[in-house]
């Protein structure tokens, strides 16, 4: 049985600024119930913003030598599928195991993918081809590709990550369902009820049935949480956060974007694992990066004692 996996975001104090300061939040994340950290990954996100997926696992998983890092979610489309399974290679031989790989097809912005040389129109396919590519090349196997989007005659990479790097994917859309079926060994909702996340995870059951081998799914939720010492003041929080990366007031999200105190996200989440979600990627604003911190070990601590039969061993 998949085990419950409560992670926080690797955030951009946690990989900038003063050495001492970084590994102390750090030294907050490994001392605590959060099992994982989960970074994003843009090339430039509306004003410029971005931030390197795989660069910033790497960051992590130095940083942090017991903890899992789960880049979530990657846009593929972005990048050569042989370039990336060589950084996948070389990540792995540092952090076994420690490695899980989120892919999205990204979109919000638009001219962050033209800017790439891949047409927003196409991202979707795209995203499909390069990850039927990558899961060739991981393999270690001398891999062949030809498609509209690239093309490739036997690439090897090695080493092949052992044990294999598991590959989530994103999206709420059909064909994001139908990814995760197909090549995807679980999916990573975000802004759904428990109602249609339990409608997807057996949609990607039946879509699945056909595969040759089944994935343990790893199935999941990330969604932004505001803590504060009032439900206004977390509001106020997470409302400010979400608008200024996204751009869009933040009625339009409040309704799966949680907020108050550990007590009442954790029951807001407690749903969604009984309908099967596994990881918990929970991007916390607060008044600060340690407060975030504390209220998402709280989340996890209030949550594994709820379901322990989910926690690992």
């Amino acid at each position: 049985m998949t085990k419950l996996m409560i992670g926080t975001v690797g955030s951009p104090e946690m990989l900038s600024g003063e050495m001492p300061a970084r590994q102390s939040l750090i030294n907050r994340v490994e001392h605590s119930d959060i099992d994982h950290l989960f970074i994003a990954d843009h090339v430039s996100f509306h004003t410029g913003l971005g931030m390197d997926g795989l660069i910033n696992a790497a960051t992590l998983a130095a940083m942090a030598p017991e903890t899992t890092i789960l880049i979530g979610v990657y846009l593929l489309a972005l990048r050569h599928p042989v370039t990336v399974a060589r950084q996948l290679s070389s990540l792995a031989m540092s952090a076994p195991g420690r490695i899980v790989l989120g892919v999205g097809v990204g979109g919000e912005d638009r001219h962050e993918m033209e800017i790439c040389g891949v047409d927003p129109a196409k991202r979707g396919r795209q995203t499909n081809h390069a990850l039927a590519a990558l899961r060739g090349l991981m393999t270690g196997a001398p891999t062949s590709y030809d498609c509209e989007f690239f093309q490739f005659e036997d690439a090897l990479i090695k080493p092949r990550p052992s044990p294999a790097i598991p590959v989530v994917i994103g999206g709420r859309s059909d064909a994001a369902v139908k990814r995760v079926a197909e090549l995807g060994d679980g999916w990573l909702g975000v802004w759904c009820s428990p109602a249609r996340f339990e409608a997807v995870l057996s949609q990607i059951d039946e879509l699945a049935s056909g595969r040759t081998e089944m994935p343990d799914w790893q199935h999941g939720l990330q969604l932004w949480c505001g803590f504060g010492a009032s439900d206004s003041e977390a509001k106020a929080q997470v409302a400010k956060g979400m608008e200024e990366m996204y751009r869009v007031p933040f009625k339009s999200f409040e309704k799966y974007s949680p907020y108050g105190s550990p007590d009442a996200v954790a029951a807001f989440l407690a749903p969604y694992v009984e309908k099967g979600a596994r990881t918990l990627n929970i991007k916390p604003c607060a008044s600060s990066e340690e407060a975030g911190i504390e209220a998402v070990h709280e989340v996890a601590t209030l949550l594994k004692k709820a379901f322990p039969d989910l926690v690992a061993s």
